[in-house]
């Protein structure tokens, strides 16, 4: 009986040593890779997979993860370096590279550490890239800079399994005495936009003047010329009123002496024009034959009403 209690002892101490063995079998070979992570397993020391996220197994006790490797996109700070551009100047010089890890076999066997390796591969480019460029460029076309290291960084870092997604420039620290010349000459450049802009305002103001002057010559020369135009109009329509006032009083005249009253009148003024004319020529000359009578004022208007008469007796007969 004792006896048989011990084997049964035994057995279950056998039994629940299985158990844990099984346990931790089990516990050792299941594993669970997160999400965008990638697990390097090596089996007697050579590489054997890569598990991916998700449920994996493993041989426990042969096999080993050797490498965790993060598939995300990192973010690593570039440590300020000196640099010389191409024309001589001496910048201190800084960034910031994102990048992530495309092959997690070669970030682990490529190179020995792939962070570091990257960073330096980032300051070594950036100076290349800078000692290509003039100060003056390296702060008007930081984008294309920027584009150049990205590129030159992938050409060398494919080895690593590692892909170089954008470099970002954070500062660019010229020497204090190109700081200063620097200052000047945007100091400089605003006054010129300041003179410039002075100009254009009084020249701008001049024209303004200049055309003010224009239109109100213009507007003179236009109220002088319709000015000119009324008068014209004016002493035409004068004119115009004289000319019929004329016409109207030869009308008149013509119709008075188409009646023998008129033929009368008409008489009596050409004696009376012919009596003046003849004093006229008396002032004017010495010696004057008349006849004997001829200096009676009465004589001389018998003799003028007697032309007068035999003229209308002629035109009777």
């Amino acid at each position: 009986m004792g006896s048989f209690e011990h084997i049964l002892s035994y057995i279950l101490s056998v039994q629940f040593f299985l158990l844990i063995f099984v346990v931790v079998v089990l516990k050792n070979s299941i594993k669970f890779v997160p999400q965008n992570r990638a697990w390097i397993v090596e089996r007697f020391g050579k590489f054997h997979s890569t598990k991916e996220a998700g449920l994996n197994f493993i041989l426990p006790f042969i096999d080993r993860i050797s490498a965790d490797r993060s598939l995300k996109e990192q973010a690593v700070d570039v440590p300020s370096q000196s640099a010389i551009t191409k024309d001589n100047i001496s910048l201190v010089v800084d960034g910031v590279l994102y990048f992530r890890v495309l092959d997690p076999y070669k970030a682990t066997y490529g190179v020995d550490d792939y962070i570091f390796a990257v960073t330096q591969l980032a300051q070594t480019t950036m100076r290349s890239e800078l000692g290509k460029m003039e100060l003056d460029k390296t702060f008007e076309e930081r984008d294309l800079l920027n584009t150049n290291i990205v590129a030159a960084i992938n050409a060398a870092s494919d080895p690593w399994g590692i892909q170089v997604l954008r470099y970002e420039i954070k500062d660019i620290v010229p020497p204090n005495s190109v700081m200063e010349a620097m200052e000047a000459q945007m100091k400089a450049e605003r006054v010129k936009r300041a003179q410039i802009l002075e100009s254009e305002g009084d020249r701008q103001a001049a024209i303004n003047v200049a055309e003010g002057r224009k239109q109100a010559q213009v507007l003179a020369a236009e109220a002088d010329k319709a000015e000119q135009i009324l008068n014209a109009e004016g002493e035409a329509k004068a004119i115009m009123a004289v000319a019929e006032a004329q016409a109207e009083a030869l009308r008149k005249v013509g119709e008075a002496a188409d009646t023998e009253e008129g033929q009368k009148a008409i008489q009596l003024d050409l004696a009376t024009k012919a009596i003046s004319a003849k004093e006229a020529i008396a002032k004017e000359s010495s010696v004057v034959l008349l006849p004997d009578n001829a200096s009676d004022a009465s004589s001389l208007v018998a003799q003028a009403m007697s032309i007068i008469n035999s003229l209308n007796n002629k035109q009777k007969g």
